[in-house]
């Protein structure tokens, strides 16, 4: 092959590719004035086969400071999209990049907007629009149910919307939950909230403080030797879940620690808490067929 179609030929593949990824990604804030130059990303995993008509918003852990994008992100959306689910994965804004409160809320709130906005393009039904988090996403997620009214943070941008914020249900995933000091997961806190860590911030951000009756439909995943953050944290939200009489099941685990993701690792060769979160799903009707019927 000749050095001008060699380099045609790699032209070609280049463009391709660009051209593929480019189709994987919208940039959430590109046509808002306000916050031009703001680089969140949300990926997009359509659904394959029998669309489901629900829609699941990932957000990674990392602490608020950064983002396991791999392991709880990308893995999560192969599998819920294999199963007819429309997947977004989330690349909100942290710590990392000197991003603290609102920030993250902001994005997430804009996440679900975008999918309900354009859930015609994506086969979505707008009463089946869900998040999952992990670690510190869980934290996220949790105040994705519990302040889509209180804390609407699209609305203080001066962006007014007609569609709900609120999620149709929300999965914490070993979750950060609480900002108080014996259970805090101190990192988690310092990248949310920066040096403004009054007893003020610490109770509005301690999820188990703020759950009501309006939360929305919860499922709770840990495990009781998680090495990272207290499985404590767990416990007291689901507990402030049941006072407040929320639709809400907490799956806990006897070993598995934290970070497990949807990796197909030992703890999810034991335990397959993916499979029994589907089943939550098909009891609520979030989904109608299990992942066998689907295929």
């Amino acid at each position: 092959m000749g050095n001008k179609k060699r380099f045609i030929l790699i032209t070609i593949l280049i463009m391709s590719t660009t051209c593929s990824w480019a189709q994987k990604y919208v940039n959430l804030w590109k046509d808002t004035p306000s916050m031009k130059g703001t680089n969140t990303k949300l990926y997009i995993h359509k659904a394959k086969g029998k669309n489901t008509g629900t829609c699941i918003i990932i957000c990674p852990g990392g602490s608020y400071h950064h983002l396991g994008l791999y392991n709880e992100g990308y893995t999560t959306a192969k599998w819920f999209s294999e199963r007819g689910v429309t997947a977004f994965v989330l690349r909100y804004r942290t710590a990392q990049n000197g991003h603290h409160y609102p920030a993250m809320l902001q994005d997430l709130q804009k996440a679900i907007l975008y999918a309900r906005s354009n859930a015609e393009k994506y086969g979505i039904d707008e009463n089946k629009v869900g998040i999952i988090g992990f670690s510190a996403g869980g934290h996220l997620v949790t105040m994705g149910g519990a302040f889509s009214e209180s804390h609407d943070e699209l609305k203080k941008l001066g962006l007014e919307h007609k569609k709900s914020i609120k999620p149709d249900f929300v999965i914490p995933v070993y979750p950060v939950v609480s900002m108080q000091d014996p259970i805090a997961h101190k990192w988690s806190r310092k990248s949310l909230l920066g040096d403004n860590q009054s007893d003020e911030r610490k109770n509005e951000f301690s999820m188990e403080k703020q759950i009501t009756s309006e939360m929305s439909p919860s499922y709770i995943v840990v495990c009781e030797d998680d090495n990272v953050v207290n499985y404590k944290n767990s416990l007291a939200l689901y507990q402030a879940m049941i006072d407040a009489n929320v639709n809400c099941r907490l799956a806990i685990y006897p070993w598995g620690k934290h970070g497990f993701g949807m990796l197909n690792n030992s703890f999810m060769k034991a335990f397959h808490w993916n499979e029994q979160l589907w089943v939550w799903l098909k009891e609520n009707g979030f989904v109608q067929e299990s992942p066998k019927e689907l295929h």
